[in-house]
């Protein structure tokens, strides 16, 4: 028995050609038997198949039912089109598949505005689904999908608030109409429709988007992150068999996943209602709000930011989400996350007040004492400089004492983690051009506080002061390529990449080192 589950597999349609590396299998549903949580298709000439409750609710004995077989798995793939036995059912055919790369909406030959989501691994030659921006209205934008537009509830009126109402605003209103839904006892469906009516409202492309539908309800409506996820949709094929045209939607289950994770504010971008935290290496985005994040912030935080050591802990789902990106003239789809609105949790630090304050006063120092420390970088631009000396100097050009000098090489992406546990072993610390060399017990380490660096790793020579000059007069490319032997002259062991793991980062640098670092 083969199980077609609607949340966890990709379908498609029939009456098409095959790939060689799949078998389409058709049959006629002869009668439905109805389980917890699942339906049991019997099929004519065929073993029976199990599709979910939801999917076996819309298929009536007589419906021909086709689906693909690898031919290396006892399993169907997924892909599942559904003709009605009744021929006058016109724009009535059952077809579910996973989707990705929705593109912008744009008018067909007839004028009429659409949106064609592409078909990700199609078996039966439907390589995407054409979907008319009403259709997309009517299940996106909307709170209760078996009403027609003009009798739609607002989303603004379904969270009690107004449509001028700021990011924390439309959060307070969703968190205290909740609590109002939970005291009344309201039924499930009036709990999804307040949050998917503040996921729309709090994601501002889609704010955007609702806002024009008030004043044009024929106009363009975007699909909410990019599409990616999978559909089941009324509607028939074309005449070539290569799209389908959707005439409803009957469901869309975005692909979604549970994070918990601690995320740098210096990476948020500031502005003076909303803030968004990216992440170019992990392709997240996560918008937040004064009501999510609890402190009081404005864009000038944008100046001194990357001095901000702190992080805050986020528990999220995450939604996919395909984003273009243009490379060599040419258009690529790459996946990002983001995360959904009503499930975002943030806990900051509780001394965040603290280190503000103090990434704020250093960034002033640094433009009120801008002309003495350019006297002290050109001073470690020269040679090596240890940090002791460094803060005599600083107090010779009238430099507060306490001033952190190792401040001077720092870059606004560098995560201070990998800094403070280097220093945590370190004997001494030096400064040199943009980098940090520091004397650990067993071995020197070489650090460039800059995202997507590497931390290089020597033998603890017999004199500190050889080693520095030896360094000084050789690249990192004379050390990877050991040109004129370089690595082997300052007893080069190895590279230890940061990337996204920091713990992997500690147990490769401690063997290494060969000593353990905690």
């Amino acid at each position: 028995m083969m199980f077609l589950d609607l949340v966890n597999t990709m379908e498609t349609g029939i009456k098409s050609q095959l790939t060689t590396e799949a078998t389409v299998r058709q049959a006629q549903v002869l009668r439905l038997q109805p389980e917890p949580g699942k339906t049991v298709c019997i099929l004519s000439g065929a073993d029976p198949v199990l599709v979910s409750e939801s999917l076996g609710a819309r298929i009536r004995p007589g419906d021909q039912i086709g689906f693909v077989m690898e031919t290396d798995s006892a399993d169907a793939s997924g892909e599942i089109y559904i003709c009605r036995a009744t021929p006058s059912a016109r724009n009535q055919d059952i077809y579910q598949a996973r989707i990705s790369c929705a593109g912008q909406p744009k008018p067909d030959s007839r004028g009429q505005q659409y949106v064609r989501a592409e078909v990700t691994q199609g078996r039966f030659g439907i390589s995407g689904v054409h979907l008319p921006c009403g259709v997309l209205r009517d299940y996106f934008y909307v709170t209760d999908r078996h009403q027609t537009w003009d009798r739609q509830a607002r989303l603004y009126e379904i969270l009690r608030t107004s449509p001028s109402a700021s990011p924390a605003e439309l959060r307070l209103a969703f968190r205290l109409r909740q609590l109002e839904l939970s005291a009344e006892h309201a039924p499930k469906a009036d709990f999804s429709a307040l949050e998917r009516a503040f996921n729309i409202l709090a994601q501002p492309d889609l704010r955007a988007c609702y806002n024009q539908l008030l004043t044009d309800s024929e106009g363009q409506v975007v699909f909410p992150y990019g599409g990616l996820g999978s559909i089941l949709a009324n509607g028939q094929r074309s005449r070539d068999g290569q799209t389908f045209f959707a005439s409803r939607i009957l469901s869309f289950r975005p692909d979604v996943r549970e994070r918990h994770f601690r995320a740098p504010l210096r990476k948020v971008d500031f502005y003076h209602d909303h803030a968004v935290y990216r992440d170019g290496r992990r392709r997240l985005e996560i918008g937040l709000d004064q009501s999510a994040m609890p402190i009081v912030w404005d864009a000038t935080w944008n100046q001194w930011k990357h001095l901000l050591g702190a992080k805050m802990e986020i528990q999220a789902t995450l939604v996919a989400n395909a984003k273009y990106q243009c490379r060599s003239g040419q258009w690529h789809v790459l996946k990002w996350e983001t995360a959904l609105p009503s499930r975002l949790e943030v806990k900051l630090p509780a001394d965040l007040s603290e280190q503000v304050d103090a990434a704020r006063k250093m960034y002033h120092r640094f433009g009120q004492f801008s002309d003495a420390l350019e006297q002290v970088r050109a001073r470690i631009d020269r040679e090596p400089v240890e940090r002791e000396e460094l803060r005599r100097l600083c107090w010779d050009l009238h430099i507060p004492g306490d001033f952190d000098v190792a401040q001077i090489n720092w870059h606004p992406d560098y995560d201070a983690f990998f800094y403070r546990h280097l220093c945590r072993k370190a004997r001494r610390l030096y400064l040199f051009r943009g980098e940090y060399i520091l004397e650990l017990p067993m071995a020197i380490a070489v650090e460039t506080p800059q995202l997507g660096n590497a931390t290089y790793v020597f033998v603890r020579p017999p004199n500190i002061g050889t080693f520095l000059a030896d360094y000084t007069r050789i690249t990192k490319e004379d050390i990877r390529q050991n040109r004129d032997n370089a690595a082997e002259k300052l007893g080069f062991l190895g590279r230890v990449v940061h990337g996204p793991n920091p713990r992997a980062w500690v147990k490769e640098l401690g063997r290494r080192c060969g000593e353990a670092i905690d």
